[in-house]
């Protein structure tokens, strides 16, 4: 994708939207600690998107919850859109989550209660008015319309994967941080996924992925290889 990435420097001055700094996390289970992130710095352009890849236990998903302020870093600091997002209360990093962060985790961002139509609706909420417009439109792009009114506990793997990801990107926000979003779905669904995710990043969108896919990696603008902890060389 570097003739792409060419292209989006040559139209626009690139802004970094997501930036982060010397960020380290520790852990400690008894008297043994881990150190699950040693100095990462990042930063993510407006319209660029970013490959985060390394072997299990590398740091990646604990780089990804610091970035989008569901982990507080023990050193160093994260910034969207030049405000500080690091070592502010659980409420502040929240309202700044909700209008400009958009999160897909392996753990899920969607609640059970809720239909697919109504978890967007609730997420377009916490930010600011509901556009349902919006939200018909990324349910259509995904293929997954025909959802809409169905219940998490109701999608395959990839159809709460699809839901999943319009739920991120309800709002559209600053900075797109997903984790492995395309890991349950087949080929055609995964480019569909891909080509919404590129979609996003050309309006602007700063876009950090997590991925063990090399289709993903590749479909990036860059790739950042993480080991023990580190950004590898």
């Amino acid at each position: 994708m570097e003739d792409h990435h060419q292209l989006i420097r040559l139209g626009r001055v690139m802004s970094t939207t997501l930036e982060a700094q010397d960020l380290y996390r520790f852990y400690h289970a008894g008297e043994e600690e881990t150190l699950a992130l040693r100095g990462v710095s990042l930063n993510v352009s407006a319209g660029e998107i970013v490959a985060v890849t390394g072997p299990s236990g590398s740091g990646k998903s604990t780089l990804l919850a610091c970035l989008a302020g569901l982990d507080e870093p023990d050193g160093g600091m994260v910034r969207i859109d030049g405000e500080r997002l690091s070592h502010r209360s659980e409420a502040e990093r929240a309202a700044v989550r909700a209008r400009s962060i958009g999160v897909l985790f392996q753990m899920g961002n969607l609640l059970d209660h809720l239909s697919v139509r109504a978890n967007i609706s609730f997420a377009q909420r916490l930010a600011g008015p509901v556009d349902r417009a919006r939200g018909g439109a990324l349910l259509d792009d995904l293929g997954i319309s025909s959802r809409a009114d169905a219940y998490p506990g109701e999608l395959s793997g990839g159809e709460t994967a699809r839901a999943g990801l319009a739920v991120a990107l309800a709002n559209e926000p600053a900075v797109l941080l997903a984790d492995e979003p395309t890991g349950e779905l087949d080929r055609n669904s995964e480019q569909a996924v891909l080509d919404l995710i590129r979609r996003a990043a050309d309006r602007g969108t700063a876009v950090a992925i997590v991925t063990h896919s090399p289709i993903v990696a590749t479909y990036a603008d860059r790739e950042l290889k993480m080991l023990d902890g580190m950004v590898s060389a």
